[in-house]
């Protein structure tokens, strides 16, 4: 069976995007970019929902990408991916497919049939959906040393308390915290 893991950057504060989809003020250099290429060495497909779609494939396809972050970029632009979005008429990042309906079945039908396992990028709506359906099986959270104005935040008026698990946590050395945690079986 897959496993769906969720990896979401946040403030101190909990916000994971700040006001009009701001994250500029996520760390994205040294040990986090690390981060990202060991994350893509496992050849998971990567879910998103659109605007985090829209907002991936504006830069990973681009030559500053490759310039900026080869590694990150090669395993971004190579990766299966998925994009849930009633709205898309076509996906033209390469190896992305569309759901446009149906996601908790699609993505319970995924975990069971899939040699692969499956992790969402961001995409507070649908970590939502799937958090609420039990199907996320790891959380991933990178906690940015910053208090940000006002946003998002990450999970909030979900259906039912989520209790977690610490499985695994890092300080890096820019004084973010990668904290991972697997939901407690009740």
């Amino acid at each position: 069976m897959a496993k769906l893991t969720s990896f979401t950057f946040i403030s101190l504060n909990g916000f994971y995007k700040g006001i009009n989809e701001d994250i500029n003020w996520h760390q994205h250099g040294g040990e986090e970019a690390e981060y990202s290429v060991e994350s893509l060495k496992s050849d998971d497909i990567l879910l998103f929902g659109r605007v985090t779609y829209d907002m991936m494939k504006s830069f990973w396809p681009t030559q500053l990408a490759y310039d900026s972050f080869p590694e990150v970029a090669y395993g971004m632009n190579n990766s299966e991916k998925l994009v849930v979005s009633k709205s898309l008429k076509s996906a033209d990042w390469k190896n992305t497919q569309i759901i446009k309906e149906n996601l908790i079945d699609r993505i319970t039908e995924l975990k069971k049939t899939s040699k692969k396992n499956i992790t969402l990028l961001g995409s507070g709506k649908i970590l939502k959906q799937l958090s609420n359906a039990n199907l996320v099986d790891e959380y991933q959270i990178m906690v940015d040393p910053i208090f940000i104005e006002n946003g998002e935040p990450i999970l909030d008026n979900l259906n039912d308390n989520i209790n977690l698990e610490l499985t695994k946590s890092k300080v890096l050395k820019s004084g973010t915290i990668l904290l991972y945690y697997k939901p407690k079986v009740n």
